[in-house]
């Protein structure tokens, strides 16, 4: 079989998942927590873009076509993952609303403190509609893009020789769910550290779920376009919430 990657050496297996698990996970995690704490999250936008790249400097392009590179005929999936992200968000927003109302064990309250470098909650009319779209096209572009080109993308694949599709899935779910404890479980909240069990536990599922959600797009539309689509109408909806119904 023709080699996929430019480095010969390489090939798709549990160790590369393994590999590009740890990789990306264990700095993302690191600098996300590192952002809660310091308010400052430019490193985070580098490791997305860093993300973006990881597929393009490894793979051949017969490579990138099997991680889901490609155009797809199903252009009427990329709509539908897209208003599937949306619903999946909707339904986060609600049970987190429902289950801790304002308070911080709301996933999305905590989250919103990264929107703390500018004053939200003295924004009317036009200037926080402003800062939402730009906010929202970030959200929808960053880290979309770079998980899942990784994510649904290079990890998956890595593990679908040993495991199949479905069980590969799993694995690239699991790893995109721990990582995100960085992002609300793990919290830094008036001057120290301190962990959610219950609120992490819930949130962890609710993004495996998610995850598994994006990999159904990903099927679905036949290229890694439907998981990125679905990705960026969950991260507008975050947004929209966190403008408009949590930052007051």
């Amino acid at each position: 079989m023709k080699n996929l990657f430019r480095d010969n050496r390489l090939k798709f297996n549990w160790q590369l998942g393994l590999t590009l698990i740890m990789l990306f996970g264990i700095p993302r995690f690191l600098v996300v927590l590192e952002a809660n704490r310091t308010g400052n999250y430019n490193f985070t936008s580098l490791i997305f873009i860093i993300m973006w790249l990881t597929p393009f400097l490894l793979l051949k392009k017969e490579g990138r076509k099997m991680i889901g590179i490609t155009w797809t005929n199903k252009v009427q999936w990329l709509v539908i993952s897209f208003v599937l992200g949306i619903l999946a968000c909707t339904i986060v927003f609600f049970l987190g609303y429902y289950l801790y109302q304002d308070t911080i064990e709301n996933w999305f309250v905590y989250i919103s403190n990264s929107y703390g470098n500018i004053p939200i909650n003295e924004l009317t009319g036009k200037d926080r509609h402003i800062f939402f779209v730009l906010f929202a096209l970030i959200g929808m572009t960053f880290s979309p893009i770079g998980e899942e080109l990784v994510y649904r993308g290079l990890i998956h694949q890595s593990f679908v020789p040993g495991f199949g599709n479905n069980k590969a899935s799993i694995f690239d779910s699991l790893a995109f769910a721990t990582v995100h404890l960085a992002h609300f479980g793990i919290l830094f909240t008036d001057g120290y550290w301190k962990v959610l069990v219950v609120p992490a536990i819930l949130w962890m599922t609710l993004m495996f779920l998610t995850s598994r959600l994006f990999f159904y797009c990903k099927n679905k539309s036949e290229s890694i376009y439907g998981a990125i689509a679905g990705h960026a109408g969950f991260n507008l909806a975050m947004t929209y919430f966190i403008f408009y119904h949590i930052i007051k």
